[in-house]
């Protein structure tokens, strides 16, 4: 049964326990865990924080449904320096942050969670790019990794069309890699609307972000994210889409603004949520 759930962004001194607490109260059943720290997945502090995760899932019943990995080096998140600086793209970042995903991989499996995502970056759309091979190997490296632990590997869309992501699935040619489907990103980087994206790569789709946009309206700016409801994902029809095919997964909300709106939004997309998937 499909679950609904929420971003909880975490670092080495989080307390865990707290917003799972709250989150409880708030109604919803599962989160995804977002680690951009990547001390957390070191020796010196993977245990400790793998414990206080542990511990607080076993207290209040929140499933984590997965675990997005981030990685260090700089973030640009446009159309400018984002294809120099995000994901495994950029050579001169890719083998420290394919270590930093090895790192997450073993950290999913103290924390008992099947599925880590992270952005990959602007994957290239033309396969005669110089590139392409390269990140292709990369990535494969990591998934084969992942796969001797029993986890899956999932690319975050939107830096990409659909077709392009579904390409690269292909060429890895692995069992272990699906799509954390983020409804709003293919609007935002202009790349697709969600719902035809889910006709292109939807088998592969195994967890959501929900989130709203508008298309880009600059040629080097993302495009806006507002409250679920009041852009052009038309969440109603991704969920009919995604049910068609199948999906069991959750529906994890995210905002990504700060303050007294965010918690607004998210507990509005909550209640929004309940009254368009069908529970089985």
């Amino acid at each position: 049964m499909s679950k609904i759930g929420v971003v909880m962004w975490v670092n080495k001194n989080t307390d865990i326990l707290k917003k799972m607490m709250t989150a409880k109260e708030h109604g919803f059943e599962c989160c995804q865990l977002v680690i951009w720290d990547t001390d957390v997945f070191t020796a010196e502090f993977a245990d400790e924080r793998a414990k206080a995760i542990n511990t607080a899932v076993a207290e209040t019943g929140i499933e984590v449904s997965t675990l997005w990995a981030g990685w260090s080096g700089p973030q640009e998140w446009n159309f400018t320096g984002g294809p120099m600086t995000l994901g495994l793209v950029p050579p001169t970042y890719r083998m420290k942050r394919a270590e930093e995903l090895l790192r997450a991989g073993d950290f999913a499996v103290k924390i008992g969670v099947k599925r880590v995502a992270t952005h990959v970056g602007f994957l290239p759309e033309n396969i005669n790019d110089p590139e392409y091979f390269g990140i292709i190997a990369i990535i494969k490296y990591i998934v084969q990794y992942y796969k001797k632990l029993g986890i899956n590997f999932l690319f975050e869309t939107g830096q990409e069309t659909p077709v392009t992501l579904l390409r690269v699935i292909e060429e890895i040619g692995m069992d272990n890699v699906g799509i954390n489907m983020d409804t709003a990103n293919l609007i935002l980087y202009g790349k697709a609307n969600s719902v035809d994206a889910i006709r292109v790569f939807g088998k592969y789709v195994m967890d959501t972000h929900i989130k709203d946009g508008f298309y880009p309206t600059e040629g080097k700016c993302l495009g806006k994210e507002v409250k679920v409801g009041e852009g052009l994902a038309n969440i109603p029809e991704v969920v009919k889409c995604l049910e068609s095919i199948g999906y069991t997964g959750n529906y994890i909300i995210e905002r990504e603004i700060k303050g007294e709106q965010q918690t607004k939004d998210i507990l509005d997309t909550l209640q929004y949520l309940k009254t368009i998937i069908k529970k089985r």
